[in-house]
């Protein structure tokens, strides 16, 4: 039985394209960054560098339909209705978040905004195109996707899912639609789950009178997020979610405050990981 299952976040396309078009290698590539990260991660109580503690990263960013732009962020006008509706909901979320390079894009997003309302749509774009393709009403995206991490879950029977960014909402909507898939630990890094008018509503299943819910077959949810990051708003989810056992509210890096290399690396999952290593 595997101990650990990572599902990745936004931008992780290029290893599938690296790999030659191989999800089989774009896994590999990343579980073994995941790999160093952890290590670095969990210092002095960790087993020998080179261990492996992943035991397979859920791919699925071919499904996402970002080859289909060569790399390049999508144009606003070839952005559909509803993924445009997303990404502006997101620009406006920046009201939310603190001082520093946070406090500098929210006065950016707020003066494209005001002055410039058609392209504020580019400019979030220019962040999380994924997004908006996974939450798109009526997409493949979201079903594959879904069915992707579920496959791997059950193959590997887990114990521990950590899921960075897009990655939690996919686990999680994974899991209540799957309520075979029973794990006894779910970590999640940088989680935009509770972003009111981007992705808490759109949520499947829907939260049922403001709050969302833990996945039942779940034993344990560890919530950790930066601070200040953009993607993480609010930070903590306790305030829209039953079932967030432990909250943990990191500073990370002033510029580098969502990457899954800061998060594994932190510091902060070794009390949680532990008992699940041999």
């Amino acid at each position: 039985m595997g101990a650990i299952v990572g599902v990745h976040g936004i931008g992780k396309y290029r290893y599938y394209r690296e790999a030659g078009n191989s999800v089989a290698g774009a896994e590999a590539a990343m579980r073994a960054k995941w790999d160093r990260y952890l290590h670095r991660g969990l210092a002095a109580g960790a087993p020998h560098a080179g261990e492996r503690y992943v035991t397979e990263i859920a791919y699925y960013a071919h499904l996402l339909g970002e080859h289909k732009q060569d790399g390049d962020p999508r144009t606003v006008r070839s952005m559909a209705a509803g993924e445009q509706e997303v990404l502006v909901a997101w620009a406006r979320q920046l009201d939310a978040v603190g001082e520093g390079l946070t406090g500098a894009l929210h006065l950016v997003a707020g003066w494209v905004l005001e002055r410039m309302p058609d392209q504020a749509a580019r400019f979030a774009a220019l962040f999380a195109p994924e997004v908006a393709a996974y939450l798109a009403a009526g997409g493949e995206a979201r079903a594959g996707a879904r069915a992707a991490v579920a496959e791997v879950i059950r193959r590997n029977r887990p114990k521990v899912v950590i899921a960075h960014s897009l990655g939690s909402v996919v686990a999680y909507e994974t899991l209540w639609a799957h309520p075979d898939l029973e794990v006894e630990l779910l970590i999640t890094l940088g989680s935009p789950l509770g972003m009111r008018d981007v992705v808490f509503e759109r949520l499947l299943p829907a939260p049922v009178n403001g709050r969302g819910e833990r996945p039942r077959q779940v034993r344990r949810w560890v919530n950790i997020a930066d601070r200040h990051d953009i993607a993480a708003i609010p930070p903590a989810l306790r305030s829209c979610f039953t079932g967030v056992d432990r909250e943990v509210l990191v500073d990370l890096d002033r510029l580098d405050f969502h990457t899954v290399e800061k998060y594994l690396g932190c510091g902060a999952l070794g009390e949680h990981l532990r008992p699940y290593l041999s």
